[in-house]
């Protein structure tokens, strides 16, 4: 007992000594200033003594498709985290041989070597030897690749002052007695337990937090870098180089040095022959071995850069992130796991169709689609991608712009009709309902004409390319896109509920300051503004992914959700050694990091987007405007869709979806001399023959069909009966044999404008026999009363109960006769 006893006195009693030996200064030699110095340390060590404790440090993140293969590894410090259990145990004795022999033994301080370098540092008047413990390194490291945030911080992680060593003395000495009293108070241990298992802590962490050169941190990335492996299985020589590297790994670099490596080496191999004089043949052994490096640093390119096809996605997917409360530095840093919705089948037959259609080297034309699941609680995006190549090599036609996730291009043209006509149906009017088809409009306070041209000052001029009937159904109108109808429809409609339309359907970019490049103004303001009668006609930028999430938004009921790239967010779940925590079923546990996306919104009634996209549903058929395109596809399914080309023919697009799986495709001048873009092959010309039904609709059939059926059958949603004839709001009284007063003051009651014409009929005079439009039409439209004149029209033949009757500007009408 006596003996026992005067040794943790004498143990005691060196401490002190030493205590006094650092208090003469003879550790430091600036001695005057050692009374700020150690006031520095205690506040040091109060600051980061918690971090340190916690141990947390940088490392990879995996992010990966929706079958969990990686797409792309994310990082500033290339390092993955290892449990004790997971090192070699060659790689502890080595490290453990070269940088702190006496590391079993002492309690985070080794005041024998201390002394020593007490010793030579105040004969020599400057600091030359810390004698740094593995705990005293791990401090110092984790300060500076770990806490570190700026230049000022870094360099006082490493300066050569009195201050810093004695805050790694005071931090050492706190963190081994805190790890020794958790692991007696967690698990109930010994003392001498508690030690081994804090020990064992402490060199797990030096090793995964140190440099190992060559951009390589802590040894699970050491091993892979230089030699291919996991850390568990180096064997004697691989983890003697690299325990070597740690005092200097730019002078032992063995690519650029590897004598100096060897020799490094050897000399680690030497200490572990003083340290293990039983192994002494088998490390005599491996000091004559090459260095048995791989022929180059087997280092992983860092970022989406290196996702390759899936390069635009990665950035969107952190871009996602960052808006949501996760940062990019929180990524590089985080070891997450990052499983995305991407999936390979649909994002590999949506790139097909891409790169089909529009060569990655295009001169200035690229072609950009996006694909995404609706549903009501998510629109999870399925793929993404450009005709252009994810690169850096400008003179290949790479880039890293953002182009699927970008204002770009002259609009989508045509598809803008569909934020006309929801609009429409929200105030009244009914997809089955007539409206009429004018050769030519000019409407008045809706555009800036000068009056060129046969068109009114300060109006807006539409005429169509080709022959309409003079009255179609919305349904009709739709699929065939006739601009008149639907300028016309504008007007009624008013320019601010469009585009209140757009953006609440998906297009929320418009609503950003200074998007519209005047000023700070948004573009939808900016519209508003202006009072544009050409929204209609879509001429202006768009960010391709929204397009594609308009279409998601109708083919979900009419619910918004942001475009969505994150299935979920986790990290390996370790113990305090840093192992793998296994689950109940024999796998890594995973721990789930909180991440809360926007919340979806039903933006429109369920029964105004379902019957929208059931009247979305001829555009593949007979006249539709992507029948061609369909057919060369051989698609055959039930799908909703619109095209689109501007007026110059500088972009183009298709927007399609079934209840499956949305997007668009939108074709675009990429190159900084925007011109007309002409079709077959997709390229830049002067006038431009490009339409919407061609390469955009192409490219959509073309990507989808492969995939339509994966996610369940194709179907479209039920119609709703209010929105096929008109709500309430737009419905046209009846009036058929009314007098023509009675019919008027009926039809202004319910909020319309009356127009009288006479129509040829055996019906009494002054009667009227039909309107036109008949079902449903904007509140405050002009409805149309046709009345007798008394006079039998010329193919009424007696007996019949109808009759068809050809009204100039309306069309053939049939009417019921008399009895």
């Amino acid at each position: 007992m006596r003996v026992g006893k005067s040794k943790k006195l004498w143990s005691l009693g060196g401490a002190c000594l030493l205590a006094g030996v650092l208090v003469a200064g003879m550790l430091y030699p600036v001695a005057s200033g050692f009374g700020v110095a150690s006031n520095r340390a205690a506040a040091a060590v109060e600051n980061v003594s918690s971090e340190l404790l916690n141990g947390t440090l940088p490392e990879v993140t995996t992010m990966t498709d929706s079958t969990g293969q990686p797409i792309a590894l994310l990082y500033d410090q290339y390092r993955y985290q290892v449990g004790y259990n997971d090192i070699s145990p060659d790689m502890i004795r080595a490290i453990i041989s070269i940088e702190d022999r006496r590391f079993l033994e002492h309690d985070g301080v080794d005041w024998k070597g201390t002394i020593r370098a007490a010793l030579k540092n105040s004969s020599s008047g400057e600091v030359q030897q810390g004698a740094s413990t593995l705990d005293q390194q791990y401090i110092k490291n984790y300060q500076l690749l770990v806490l570190a945030r700026t230049e000022a911080d870094r360099q006082a992680a490493v300066e050569t002052t009195p201050a810093r060593k004695l805050r790694e003395v005071r931090m050492a000495l706190t963190m081994e007695q805190s790890l020794i009293d958790q692991a007696k108070r967690d698990k109930g241990l010994s003392d001498a337990q508690a030690k081994q298992e804090a020990k064992k802590e402490i060199v797990t962490r030096y090793l995964n937090v140190v440099p190992f050169g060559n951009n390589s941190y802590g040894i699970e990335a050491a091993s892979q870098t230089y030699f291919g492996i996991h850390a568990k299985d180096l064997n004697l020589e691989q983890s003697a180089l690299l325990a070597g590297l740690v005092q200097l790994s730019s002078g032992y670099n063995p690519y650029t040095n590897p004598e100096a490596a060897k020799n490094r080496r050897n000399t680690v191999l030497d200490t572990m022959i003083e340290n293990f004089p039983a192994r002494r043949a088998e490390i005599e052994a491996a000091k004559a071995k090459p260095l048995g490096v791989l022929p180059q640093p087997n280092l992983p390119t860092q970022g989406c850069i290196a996702a390759r096809n899936n390069g635009f996605f990665c950035d969107y997917a952190l871009q996602f992130l960052a808006e949501n409360g996760i940062s990019r530095d929180t990524v590089m840093r985080g070891g997450y796991i990052i499983r995305t919705t991407l999936d390979p089948e649909v994002q590999k037959a949506t790139l097909t169709a891409v790169r089909t259609q529009a060569s990655p080297n295009a001169d200035g034309v690229a072609d950009v689609m996006s694909a995404i699941k609706p549903g009501k609680e998510s629109h999870d995006i399925l793929a993404m991608a450009s005709s252009r190549v994810y690169g850096l090599n400008q003179k290949r036609n790479q880039t890293v712009q953002p182009q699927p996730f970008s204002m770009v291009g002259d609009g989508a043209g045509s598809v803008f009709k569909i934020f006309t006509t929801a609009a429409a149906m929200e105030k009244g009017l009914g997809v089955a309902s007539n409206i009429p088809v004018p050769g030519f409009i000019a409407v008045q306070g809706m555009g800036n004409s000068d009056g060129a041209n046969g068109c009114p000052a300060e109006s807006y001029c539409v005429k169509n390319d080709g022959k309409y009937p003079a009255t179609m159904s919305v349904t009709q109108a739709l699929a065939q896109s006739p601009n008149t109808a639907f300028v016309k429809l504008l007007q009624q409609v008013g320019v601010k509920p469009a585009v209140d339309m757009a953006v609440r359907l998906g297009l929320r970019s418009y609503t950003v300051p200074g998007s519209s490049g005047y000023g700070d103004k948004s573009m939808a303001q900016y519209v508003k503004d202006g009072n544009f009668g050409s929204f209609t006609l879509g001429p202006l930028p768009i960010n391709g992914l929204e397009l594609s999430n308009v279409a998601a938004t109708l083919a979900s009921g009419g619910t918004w959700c942001p475009p969505n790239p994150i299935e979920s967010i986790s990290r390996i779940k370790r113990d305090q050694y840093g192992n793998p925590v296994m689950d109940e079923n024999g796998q890594v546990a995973l721990t789930a990091v909180p991440f809360n996306a926007p919340k979806c919104e039903q933006v429109v009634e369920e029964g105004l987007a379902n019957t929208l996209a059931n009247a979305l549903s001829e555009d593949d058929k007979g006249g539709g405007t992507s029948a061609g395109a369909a057919g060369s596809a051989g698609w055959t399914l039930p799908v909703s869709g619109k095209t689109g080309t501007t007026e110059a023919h500088r972009s183009s697009a298709f927007i399609g979806f079934t209840n499956n799986i949305a997007g668009s495709s939108y074709v675009y001048n990429d190159g900084p001399n925007p011109t007309g873009i002409c079709s077959s092959p997709l390229r830049q010309c002067y006038d431009g023959n490009l339409y919407g039904g061609m390469e955009p609709a192409r490219t959509w059939y073309q990507a989808i069909k492969p995939v339509a059926t994966k996610f369940g059958p194709v179907k479209l949603p039920p119609k709703d009966p209010r929105y096929m004839r008109g709500t309430n709001a737009g419905r046209i009284p009846k009036v058929s044999g009314l007098t023509a007063s009675a019919a008027t003051a009926r039809l202004q009651a319910s909020g319309f404008t009356v127009n009288q014409l006479d129509v040829d009929s055996s019906r009494p005079q002054g009667t009227v026999v039909f309107t036109a439009p008949s079902d449903s039409a904007m509140p405050g439209s002009v409805i149309t009363i046709y009345v007798s004149n008394g006079r039998r029209a010329a193919n009424e033949q007696p007996g019949q109960t109808e009759t068809t009757v050809e009204v100039p500007g309306v069309g053939p009408v049939v009417i019921q006769l008399p009895g």
